[in-house]
C-alpha cells in the first residue's frame, strides 16, 4: 500500500501547519563555527548565564530514587511553590494590585490552585486542547511568543491577530472590538483564549494594570505568561487569579532559577478549572530530576533573587551602551533581554539585522535575529554576565 494512503489519515489541518523554529542546539553551532563551546557567548535564548544555584547540582547528585516514578500530584513541589509565592507577594511594594487597603496583607495562593508542568509549553498545550477545536479561536497579539499560535493551530483552531502598537503595547480597544464583532457574526470563529505576555517576548515591555483589567472583562479565558516577571520592577499578578475566574498565570524555572534544560514550569489556575486539569494532565508529567532541582532552587530563593538583581543591573548597563551604537535602536525592557532595531549597518556590502547577526556569530557571539512582520530588521540580545557584555560591546564597536 502506498505511503500516500496512510498520509490521508492525518488530520487535514496539519498540512498547512507552520512549524515552530527553536534555537539551534549549542553543540551544533559550536561545531559549525569551529569555536569551542566554552568560548561562545550565547545571548540568543534568554537563558540565565549564571546557571542554577550550587545546591541544585548537590541535590541531584544526592537523590537516590531515580528508579521510582515521580509523585503524580507533585505534592512537595506544590507546597513549596505556595510558600514561595506567598513570600514573593509579601515583599515591599508587592501587595495585591487591586487591593483598596494599602496595608492589607497579600492573599495566599492555595496549593490546590497550583499545577507544576514539564515547562510552560505543556500548560499552553493543555489549555488549547481543553478549550479549542475547529470553529474556535485564540486572540494573539503579535509580535509575541510564537508557541501561542502554534498550539492553537495544532488543534485546528483559528488565530485572530490584534497587532501591537508601534511601541509594542497591546491595542486594547482593537482587542475588545474584535471580541464584540466575533460575537455578532455567526460565521466568525469563537474566541475563547486570549494569550498575553508580561513582560512581552521579544519586545520586553510590561502590560499595564489598567489594560489587563479591561481585557479580563472580556468573555474569554485570559492566559498571562509571566516567564520573565522576576526581572521586572513591577509585581506579578499571581494574586489576581483569586479575584478573576477567567485568569490563568503561567511561570517558569527556566529564567530566574537557571534550569531551562530540565523543563520545569507551573500554572496558577482558577479554582473551578483545577478538577478538569487534574483529570486531563499526564500522570507523571514532571520528572523527578526537575522536581528535585525545583525544590532546591526554592530553598535558596534569596540567592536566586540576588542573581536576578545582578541581571537587572547588567540589563540597564547594556541598554545604555546599546544606545551609543550608531546602527542600533534598543527598546526599553523589563525582561532579561533587549530588542534592537538595526539601521544603517553595513558590512561587506550588506546592511541589515541578518548581516549583523552573522557577523557577531562569526565572532562567537550568538544573538536572536528576526525578519517577520512587526520585527523587521530586529535582533534580540539576552543579558549576559558583565564580561560577556564587554565582549559584545567591543565587537559592536569594531563593526561600526
Amino acid at each position: 500500500m502506498q505511503t500516500s494512503t496512510f498520509q490521508s489519515l492525518l488530520k487535514p489541518h496539519l498540512a498547512d501547519l507552520e512549524e515552530y523554529t527553536p534555537i539551534q542546539p549549542f553543540e551544533v553551532l559550536s561545531k559549525r563555527l569551529g569555536v569551542p563551546a566554552g568560548e561562545i557567548i550565547k545571548l540568543d535564548a534568554n537563558e540565565n548565564p549564571y546557571g542554577p544555584h550550587a545546591a541544585v547540582a548537590e541535590a541531584l547528585a544526592e537523590y537516590a530514587y531515580y528508579h521510582i516514578y515521580p509523585d503524580p500530584q507533585q505534592t512537595e513541589l506544590r507546597q513549596a511553590l505556595a510558600i514561595h509565592l506567598q513570600n514573593e507577594q509579601s515583599q515591599p511594594g508587592a501587595l495585591r494590585a487591586d487591593a483598596e487597603d494599602a496595608g492589607a496583607a497579600p492573599p495566599s495562593v492555595p496549593v490546590d490552585q497550583i499545577l507544576p508542568s514539564h515547562g510552560t509549553d505543556e500548560i499552553l498545550d493543555y489549555l488549547c486542547r481543553l478549550f479549542l477545536g475547529p470553529g474556535d479561536a485564540i486572540i494573539n497579539t503579535p509580535p509575541t511568543f510564537g508557541m501561542y499560535s502554534f498550539d492553537a493551530k495544532l488543534v485546528g483552531a483559528e488565530v485572530l491577530e490584534v497587532w501591537r502598537t508601534d511601541d509594542y503595547h497591546i491595542d486594547v480597544d482593537a482587542t475588545c472590538n474584535l471580541v464584540t464583532a466575533a460575537a455578532q457574526d455567526e460565521k466568525s470563529p469563537r474566541p475563547k483564549l486570549l494569550f498575553l505576555t508580561s513582560p512581552n517576548n521579544p519586545t520586553g515591555n510590561w502590560l499595564p494594570d489598567k489594560d489587563l483589567r479591561r481585557l479580563l472583562d472580556l468573555p474569554l479565558i485570559v492566559v498571562l505568561d509571566e516567564a520573565y516577571v522576576e526581572f521586572a520592577v513591577e509585581t506579578s499578578r499571581v494574586p489576581w487569579v483569586l479575584e478573576h475566574d477567567n485568569l490563568v498565570i503561567i511561570r517558569t524555572f527556566s529564567k530566574s532559577a537557571g534550569i531551562a534544560g530540565l523543563r520545569l514550569g507551573y500554572g496558577i489556575f482558577p479554582e473551578w478549572m483545577m478538577p478538569v486539569i487534574w483529570k486531563f494532565k499526564q500522570p507523571y508529567n514532571v520528572n523527578v530530576a526537575a522536581t528535585v532541582a525545583g525544590l532546591a532552587s526554592l530553598k535558596h530563593a534569596d540567592e536566586m533573587q540576588s542573581t536576578v538583581e545582578k541581571l537587572r543591573l547588567e540589563r540597564d548597563r547594556l541598554f545604555s551602551a546599546l544606545q551609543e551604537a550608531p546602527y542600533l535602536t534598543p527598546y526599553p525592557s523589563s525582561a532579561n533581554f533587549i530588542l534592537c532595531r538595526v539601521d544603517n549597518f553595513t558590512v561587506r556590502g550588506s546592511g541589515d539585522a541578518a548581516a549583523l547577526k552573522l557577523a557577531l556569530e562569526q565572532r562567537g557571539i550568538l544573538v536572536r535575529y528576526y525578519q517577520k512582520p512587526g520585527l523587521d530588521n530586529c535582533i534580540r540580545i539576552s543579558v549576559g554576565r558583565p564580561e560577556q557584555t564587554d565582549r559584545l560591546l567591543d565587537e559592536l564597536h569594531r563593526l561600526a
